[in-house]
C-alpha cells in the first residue's frame, strides 16, 4: 500500500513537467499492485540489444509515440518512460505531458541505471 501511495503523492502535485524515478524505486513500483505502464521509446533494435528491455515494458519509438499517445493515456495507468539513459525518455515524457497526459514519469539514468541495480 505505501507503493501506491507514493505514487499518488508525486503525480497529484500539480506541475508541467513529469516525475523522474529512480530505478530502486520503479522495481518496488513493478512489485506491487497498480504497477505503472513502462513505455520504451528506443528503436526496436535497442530494445532487443544486449542491455534488453524491462520486462513488460512496451516497446513505442520516440518517432511513434505521438500517434499512441491518447490510447496511452486513456489506460488511466502511470506511464515511466524509459531509453538508454534518460534524454529520449525525458523528450517522450514531455511530449506526452505538453498534450495533457497525466501521470507520466521518466526513469532516471534510463536502462543503463536499471542494469546497474541488478549487479
Amino acid at each position: 500500500m505505501a507503493i501506491l501511495a507514493r505514487l499518488a503523492r508525486l503525480f497529484s502535485r500539480p506541475s508541467t513537467a513529469p516525475v523522474w524515478v529512480e530505478a530502486a524505486e520503479l522495481r518496488r513500483w513493478l512489485a506491487g499492485e497498480g504497477a505503472p505502464v513502462i513505455v520504451d521509446v528506443r528503436g526496436p533494435d535497442e530494445f532487443a540489444g544486449s542491455l534488453g528491455h524491462i520486462a513488460g515494458a512496451r516497446n513505442i519509438p520516440l518517432g511513434e509515440l505521438p500517434a499512441h499517445a491518447n490510447a496511452l493515456a486513456a489506460e488511466g495507468r502511470p506511464l515511466v518512460m524509459v531509453c538508454l539513459t534518460d534524454k529520449r525518455s525525458a523528450q517522450a515524457a514531455a511530449v506526452l505531458v505538453a498534450d495533457g497526459t497525466r501521470h507520466v514519469a521518466v526513469l532516471r539514468g534510463g536502462m543503463m541505471a536499471w542494469r546497474a541495480t541488478i549487479g
